[in-house]
């Protein structure tokens, strides 16, 4: 849809009922004149609709209130003195109804229109505060690895592709008693159910050092703890485990240190 154009099709329904003014009708004018074909077929197909309506829903009539305030008004002063009162008194009631439902026709559409934009508003916000959280805590992510790399004990360890994920890098930001920050590339999505596990590596059994995920573009972070009692670590590596982890390797091994 063009959203540029947007305007003028809600103008176009107003327009059509006699209810657009001011600097709105002259807008709406100054753009049909232009040869706009789009919004003369929009008018043409509202002024049918409301002739059609016209055509098939009997009269309404106002509210009865009203039809009996303007007779005593007007027969306040006339009555019986003319024969033309009573149709005037019909005429006003008319026009009161045929008011009453241009009123209601474009009080509807706009309601419409102003509820498809509080509800496209609604999303947009959701997903720029999505946007801005994600971007917050990369941003946290980042800074927290600018920290390490400041202490000259940190060391930058890379890991290479393995089996079903070759083309997968990785680095990792290790210190000893602080802890890791581990960043991934071009490392498919785990499958339903799936997720990747870092493993420290030492002298014993591989340690889990949490569960991550990638996003679509195979990109991937994760923060992790420093191994108890800071005991040394050689190497890291990821396997592709169930989504809860697990304690001991079971997947295939996608990255691992050099």
């Amino acid at each position: 849809m063009n959203r540029g154009h947007e305007p003028f099709d809600t103008l176009a329904a107003v327009y059509a009922v006699g209810a657009l003014d001011g600097v709105e009708r002259r807008e709406f004018e100054a753009h049909l004149s232009g040869g706009c074909p789009r919004c003369a077929a929009t008018l043409s197909e509202h002024r049918e609709t409301l002739a059609a309506l016209a055509r098939s829903v009997p009269p309404l009539a106002p509210p009865p209130e009203v039809e009996v305030a303007l007779a005593r008004r007007v027969g306040a002063t006339a009555r019986g003195r003319r024969p033309w009162l009573s149709w005037f008194v019909a005429t006003a009631a008319a026009v009161v109804g045929t008011a009453w439902f241009t009123g209601a026709f474009v009080a509807a559409r706009y309601e419409a229109w102003l509820g498809l934009m509080a509800r496209e508003s609604a999303a947009l916000r959701v997903r720029l505060e999505r946007d801005a959280a994600a971007l917050n805590e990369q941003l946290a992510q980042y800074r927290g690895a600018a920290d390490l790399l400041r202490d000259p004990v940190t060391q930058v360890v890379a890991l290479r592709g393995l089996g079903p994920s070759p083309e997968a890098t990785g680095r990792v930001i290790w210190h000893p008693t602080a802890g890791g920050q581990l960043f991934v590339a071009n490392l498919p999505p785990a499958p339903p159910g799936k997720a990747y596990e870092l493993w420290t590596i030492a002298d014993a059994a591989p340690r889990p050092a949490g569960v991550f995920g990638v996003d679509a573009a195979g990109l991937g972070n994760h923060r992790f703890a420093p191994v108890e009692g800071g005991k040394p670590v050689k190497g890291f590596a990821i396997t592709l485990e169930p989504e809860d982890g697990v304690p001991a390797p079971t997947g295939p091994m996608v990255l691992a240190s050099k």
